[in-house]
């Protein structure tokens, strides 16, 4: 394991501690809308790894100047006397939350470099392998922070390398690397000269760039080849079918429908076990699905209630026009007598945005039809930070371990990994890196974060009690790598890789 960047002489220092007021009030000022902050979104150090020829094996953390350091000192742009006079004083918990955020940047750098480290298997070339890993390290953390500071010049010089180096077809880091090239490159493109107010242009999420049939066909490939939807679906089927025991009418209300993914898979794999389950099936079984591909949406629920017929379940589906930050309590339908469940597979973090406003509304709504079980499936990570360096090193992170999960899966030139990578994932992390406002909406949080959230809406943790079946479940997954794990957290259960979370599943009641 590297060595914690606390334990740094830079940190064993008391005087290399000592900040000045200005100082930490510029770089708290991130979170503050001012238009006279343009051009760093942080002050914060960078901290990556630095290549030694007496020992290439050791993990080792070098403190180096940041290009908005080196802009901040060089330059007057924080020098205007009347900037600093308009500069509010913060609170005591204002320097606390910079701090804090400085310490995930620095600690998401740290594991981002362990990953690396830990990727090579083979013992031959596995040195060659830290060498290019790290190197790449390098290029990218710098490459984002020249792009963070608009630093078009020394940016685009980062990024002709990092595209010479981060092959697409390479090792499981190059072609993670290849996707943040194409994510730093687009947000490069978006950057407003110096001096304007604001960081970006008026564009859109770039979603709607690649062909629908290659995201739908690079989703069905995920869904078929990676655990991660499978794993929410066999989760929250279980959780329903506990919450129907017994009951005659019930509902499902389902966000987004698994992302729009076709034929139903959840949804048939529920009319079976209530087929299946011992006893009398329930009279009628209601699923609505909420989202704005209406046209999709209908065909899957055309091909489940004639799917339901053949096993004698009486299945009645339904479509809700609407995206989550606009849903309506009066869309839902709720019927006397009925028992009603809430499905969200990777979908409320799209509702979380910098007002909060639009997920606190979809949670009162759910609250409001008190459903006796609201199963929620999330990205077990946090993309939502306030900082762009500190989101880029934690998606490095993320990202890193799914594509060394991949590359265990699947061969390096299979094109079902590159569609997967390209036209999945890769989607993800432009969102993640080049998307800032509403257009940004991968904005994954971890489960802690999720428990507060929910909490704070006036929901509380049901007990996910299905561990021994989530294990046996996850071991008839022979397609799935053994590098996956499942744990127990707190109630919850989530899925890892090599003991890093990618997705975990909580259970919440009124």
């Amino acid at each position: 394991m590297a060595p914690g960047f606390l334990d740094h002489e830079l940190y064993n220092n008391e005087a290399n501690l000592e900040m000045s007021y200005i100082d930490l009030s510029l770089s708290a000022m991130a979170f503050y809308p001012y238009p006279f902050l343009p051009i760093c979104e942080t002050a914060a150090s960078i901290w990556f790894p630095t290549m030694s020829d007496e020992n290439s094996v050791h993990k080792r953390l070098k403190r180096t100047t940041s290009l908005c350091e080196s802009f901040d000192s060089n330059s007057s742009i924080y020098s205007s006397t009347n900037s600093l006079n308009r500069v509010p004083r913060l609170q005591f918990r204002d320097h606390i939350w910079t701090y804090t955020q400085r310490y995930l940047e620095a600690e998401a750098v740290e594991e981002a470099a362990a990953a690396i480290f830990n990727s090579s298997d083979d013992e031959n070339t596995k040195e060659d392998g830290i060498g290019d890993g790290m190197r790449l390290v390098q290029l990218l953390v710098s490459c984002a922070e020249a792009v963070a500071c608009r630093d078009k010049s020394q940016a685009s010089i980062l990024l002709s390398e990092l595209r010479a180096n981060a092959l697409v077809f390479g090792s499981s880091f190059q072609r993670v690397a290849s996707c943040f090239v194409q994510a730093l490159t687009d947000r490069l493109a978006m950057v407003q000269p110096l001096g304007t107010v604001g960081l970006f242009g008026p564009t859109m999420t770039n979603a709607t760039e690649i062909a629908s049939e290659k995201k739908e066909e690079a989703l069905r490939l995920v869904y078929e080849i990676c655990p991660h939807i499978q794993f929410g679906h066999f989760v929250a089927n279980s959780s329903i079918l506990e919450a129907f025991e017994g009951e005659s009418f019930v509902h499902v209300v389902d966000l987004g429908m698994s992302l729009g993914l076709a034929q139903g898979h959840q949804w048939r794999r529920l009319i079976e076990s209530l087929a299946n389950h011992k006893g009398q099936p329930p009279r009628r079984l209601r699923i609505t699905a909420v989202g704005l591909s209406v046209k999709k949406f209908q065909i899957i629920g055309d091909e489940l209630e004639a799917y339901s017929r053949t096993l004698g379940i009486n299945l009645r589906f339904s479509v809700v026009e609407s995206s989550l930050e606009n849903l309506k309590l009066n869309d839902i339908k709720v019927l006397d007598g009925e028992v009603l469940v809430v499905n969200s597979i990777l979908q409320l973090h799209c509702a979380v945005k910098e007002s909060r406003g639009a997920l606190n509304s979809v949670l009162r709504i759910i609250h409001t039809l008190s459903p006796k079980v609201l199963v929620l499936v999330e990205q077990d990570t946090i993309h939502n930070g306030p900082f762009f360096l500190g989101r880029f090193m934690e998606a490095l992170h993320y990202y890193s371990a799914i594509f060394d999960s991949l590359d265990a899966m699947l061969p390096k030139y299979d094109t079902r990994r590159s569609k997967i990578e390209q036209f999945y994932f890769a989607e993800e992390i432009k969102n993640i890196v080049s998307c800032e406002g509403p257009a940004r909406v991968e904005r994954h949080e971890r489960l802690d974060q999720w428990r507060r959230r929910m909490s704070r809406a006036g929901f509380q943790t049901t007990p996910i009690k299905m561990m021994g079946q989530a294990k046996e479940w996850l071991g008839k997954k022979l397609d799935f790598c053994e590098g996956y794990t499942i744990v127990e957290e707190k109630g919850c259960l989530v899925l890892g890789w090599k003991s890093k979370p990618i997705v975990a599943a909580s259970c919440w009641k009124c």
